[in-house]
């Protein structure tokens, strides 16, 4: 007789790094995304993040990722909102915690540091962000969807109606 593993829900945490302390006020954040690879979510567009370790805080985890992945220091990690993240394609469950940062050193550009996992980053505005999660909804073009979100983020919009990444800083 074969035993089916525990499945269990996990614990993320995605960081939505602010392009500048200006961006706390501005009706436009820009903010870090990359295009992830090699994992579940492949091809979509996701922020830096990753699992919660035991004992970590959720601000802490934002900031080591952010540190991992792009190279760069944040600071002022506030906790935004979370969502309930299922995915049954890849037998996958999460809660996503999200978490509000501001990038330290404005001169300061994201390295591709785990070209396993990210194919490259780019600031975008939460506006754009809104506009791709419509588009996955289908607006009854036909149109193909270029730029796909990792479910935690397309969640977020679907989930927060009225959640900005600014909304606590």
């Amino acid at each position: 007789m074969t035993t089916q593993p525990l499945r269990q829900v996990r614990v993320g945490v995605g960081a939505f790094v602010l392009d500048s302390s200006q961006e706390s006020s501005s009706k436009k954040p820009r903010f870090l995304i990359g295009k992830r690879v090699g994992s579940h979510g492949a091809g979509t567009y996701a922020l830096p993040g990753g699992h919660l370790e035991f004992g970590e805080t959720p601000e802490t985890c934002a900031i080591r990722e952010v540190l991992e992945e792009t190279g760069l220091k944040v600071s002022k990690p506030r906790f935004l909102t979370a969502t309930n993240d299922y995915m049954p394609a890849e037998d996958k469950h999460y809660v996503t915690l999200f978490i509000v940062c501001v990038r330290e050193d404005e001169g300061n550009e994201p390295q591709v540091l785990e070209p396993e996992k990210c194919e490259g980053w780019e600031w975008v505005t939460w506006k754009e962000i809104v506009t791709w999660a419509a588009r996955e909804e289908g607006d009854g073009n036909g149109k193909a969807v270029e730029q796909k979100l990792f479910l935690p983020l397309l969640n977020l919009v679907r989930q927060r109606p009225g959640v900005t990444p600014t909304s606590t800083l």
